[in-house]
């Protein structure tokens, strides 16, 4: 079997490039976890290791710590937007294309590092993963998590996750409930024979219109949380009237904060109706007072003059958290241009990233 090369020694808007322009929509991903393993297997200083679609590449140098720096492999469906290509000239200068952003120029970091930092100052976990950009059961990283979780074994953790070249700690939690307003159906032309239960759902809309947000410090970080109506469902015809709704509810929660704690809150505002919760991932603390990540933060200050801020969304840097690994955000790329039909990664905030994380790990 052919292998796609990558040449791991090449410029990173070269290397961003190629990592592009390889399939590697979710589901897709083997002809480049096939690229990337074979390119690691050339370093002599790193042990390989795979499952399914994601690769591994560790030091086993014996250093005093060590860190995990994680990157997914695939991307969303191509919108005529490959192949990648060289926009702009000087400071301007961008790679243009699917998957620029989100995240092949942060795995373009990554795997030039694995390749030339032979001697790290700390022991170094690199991880490319599969399928982070659809269902939550077949994320690669939550799969090696589950089957090997020694792979991911480490005190601090980077996920280069797009961040416009800032550091972003941790990630809110995520918890999704339905909350059920029962009624009694009849016919419409005597309604007052039921119970119509969307109208009996106006206590629930008027607590979230009431509700007022928490903004949560955690490791010096400010996280402002969310509670959200995101759908609401209930009757049956035209000429009934429903005996049932449901509103679904969405609440995002700092990261100080149990799923389950999360879920009793959800209860509390909803006191006196019935909820059920359907999903549900806890956040993930910065850590940002391990020694680790104050090296971290100062090693990027000193290349990006950026303090922290907080993910107020959520990442797989929870997944590290549920390990009880702190992590970050950290990697090149405005998060608003993911997905984008013109996505495109500054260059400048590639090499910025690529800068910071070898005077972490080398200087």
């Amino acid at each position: 079997m052919n292998v796609a090369r990558l040449d791991l020694t090449a410029d990173l808007v070269t290397l961003t490039r190629a990592l592009c322009d390889l399939p590697s929509v979710s589901g897709d991903e083997r002809v480049l976890a096939d690229a990337v393993e074979a390119a690691l297997r050339a370093c002599a200083h790193l042990e390989v290791l795979r499952d399914g679609d994601t690769v591994v590449a560790r030091t086993q140098l014996g250093r005093a710590g060590r860190v995990a720096i994680a990157g997914h492999l695939d991307t969303v469906p191509i919108a005529a937007n490959l192949p990648s290509r060289l926009v702009g000239e000087g400071a301007d200068a961008a790679v243009w294309g699917r998957g620029t952003v989100d995240m092949k120029a942060g795995v373009a970091v990554q795997l030039a590092l694995a390749a030339t930092l032979d001697a790290p100052n700390r022991d170094v976990t690199w991880i490319f993963y599969d399928h982070e950009e659809v269902a939550a059961e077949l994320n690669g990283l939550g799969r090696v998590a589950r089957a090997h979780p020694d792979w991911l074994a480490a005190d601090f953790a980077v996920l280069c996750e797009p961040t416009a070249g800032g550091i972003e700690g941790g990630c809110n939690g995520t918890l999704r409930a339905e909350v059920l307003v029962h009624g009694r159906a009849a016919h419409s032309a005597r309604s007052w024979m039921g119970v119509n239960a969307i109208h009996g759902a106006a206590p629930v809309l008027a607590r979230l219109q009431d509700y007022r947000p928490r903004e949560v410090e955690v490791d010096g970080l400010l996280y402002r949380e969310g509670l959200n109506a995101v759908a609401v469902r209930g009757g049956t015809a035209g000429n009934v009237i429903p005996d049932s709704c449901v509103v679904t509810v969405n609440y995002r929660f700092a990261p100080s904060q149990s799923v389950e704690g999360a879920g009793e809150h959800v209860r509390e505002v909803f006191d006196g109706f019935e909820v059920r919760v359907v999903d549900a991932a806890g956040g993930a603390r910065p850590g940002l007072d391990h020694p680790a990540a104050q090296q971290f933060s100062q090693a990027v200050l000193a290349v990006t003059g950026g303090a922290p801020t907080a993910k107020l969304g959520w990442t797989d840097v929870a997944r590290f958290g549920a390990l009880g690994v702190p992590a970050v955000n950290f990697g090149p790329g405005d998060p608003l241009l993911a997905h984008a039909d013109d996505e495109q990664c500054p260059v400048d905030q590639i090499e910025s990233v690529h800068r910071a994380l070898a005077s972490w790990l080398a200087g």
